[in-house]
């Protein structure tokens, strides 16, 4: 199913989407669930300027929050509301965006899905695999678009990755290594509030395990068409318990499948932020640079040439942009984003953090194709 998904959102890479771009098309009405994600920060800098996004209203049961932000972005104090579920009974969004705890997911899509309203969220789908299959039962229920959001969905290097393995390019894939976190949520500085769900074990699923071990789920999952692995096995720390006493700093993953292996390097301990891939095949290697840049290495070459990824044609390479695209234009679900994805990476996490704790390799079930 994944690989049909896969292959139809690349197609849709090179058709023109007229109606998203065209000036006047109506603009998608979204509600604010939540302000103690950090990332909510990004998205009002990037929503505000457009006319294609008219936020309607925002949930946040803290009025003190609310007020700091509608300080810092000049939003009218009109748009706020205490209760989600009041907000869309009285103003029926078209669509919800979640800047919540992870722990919170379940409950905001399964208030959205009572209205039949689809939503986006911040990263990553669920705490729990209890949790995530929960949702999706939710959102199959109400047949309503559930998405998840990560930075790197957007990142070119990572799509030029994926097609250069799925050309033949560099050979059947046999091992991938992905890198991602930065210094800690302390020692970035991030909000307050922000900061005290990441740390909690409940709110959080852990530390940098699943703040950044997501990351590199998404992302395997993704290389390898849907397919789920065969095997986990993580190893977590702390590091810093003077400052993340709850909860891993410090975490790495490995996946197994029939003929592959992913090294996944979930870290709040890195010297500088970082978010990259290593991609091995039987006859050569990618490498992504950041966002924009890629490094590979071809049969017979002695060593990788750095080159800059094609750009991420409409409307898959924007958040903002994709949800319309998904939700008025009929685009397919791309597949970093997509529910049945999310739900294989909290499997993931949710048998990396019972392997930590156990010391025990997890054997995934088989289930039935």
């Amino acid at each position: 199913m994944l690989k049909r998904v896969a292959m139809a959102a690349l197609v849709a890479l090179f058709v023109s989407v007229p109606s998203i771009l065209a000036a006047d098309a109506p603009p998608l009405r979204v509600a604010i669930a939540g302000l103690v994600h950090g990332h909510a920060g990004g998205f009002f800098s990037q929503a505000l300027p457009r006319k294609d996004i008219q936020i309607v209203g925002i949930a946040e049961p803290d009025r003190a929050l609310f007020d700091s932000y509608a300080k810092k972005f000049k939003l009218d104090s009109s748009l706020y509301h205490a209760d989600l579920d009041e907000l869309i009974r009285s103003l029926r969004p078209q669509a919800v965006l979640g800047y919540t705890s992870t722990f919170d997911h379940r409950r905001l899509v399964e208030t959205c899905a009572k209205y039949n309203i689809p939503l986006m969220m911040e990263k990553p789908l669920a705490t729990t695999y209890e949790d995530a299959q929960a949702i999706a039962a939710a959102a199959r229920k109400a047949k309503i678009a559930v998405l998840v959001n990560y930075e790197t969905s957007w990142y070119s290097s990572n799509r030029a990755a994926y097609e250069l393995l799925h050309s033949g390019a560099i050979g059947e894939l046999r091992k991938v290594v992905v890198h991602d976190g930065h210094q800690g949520p302390k020692e970035i500085n991030v909000e307050a509030e922000f900061f005290s769900w990441l740390t909690d074990p409940k709110l959080n699923g852990g530390g940098a395990l699943f703040d950044f071990g997501c990351y590199g789920a998404d992302l395997m999952t993704y290389l390898m068409d849907g397919a789920r692995p065969l095997t986990v096995t993580a190893v977590t720390q702390s590091i810093k318990p003077d400052i993340y006493p709850r909860v891993d700093d410090e975490a790495t993953i490995v996946l197994t499948y029939p003929k592959a292996q992913a090294i996944l390097q979930a870290s709040w301990n890195w010297p500088y932020s970082r978010k990259d891939m290593e991609v091995y095949g039987q006859t050569g290697s990618v490498e992504t640079i950041a966002n924009n840049d890629i490094a590979v290495r071809l049969p017979r070459e002695k060593q990788a040439t750095v080159k800059t990824a094609s750009p991420i044609p409409a409307p898959y390479n924007d958040s903002l942009t994709y949800l319309r695209a998904v939700l008025l234009d009929g685009a397919k679900a791309d597949v970093y984003s997509s529910l049945e994805t999310n739900v294989i990476v909290t499997e993931i996490l949710d048998a990396a953090r019972r392997s930590a704790a156990t010391g025990l390799t997890v054997k995934l079930p088989r289930v039935p194709q």
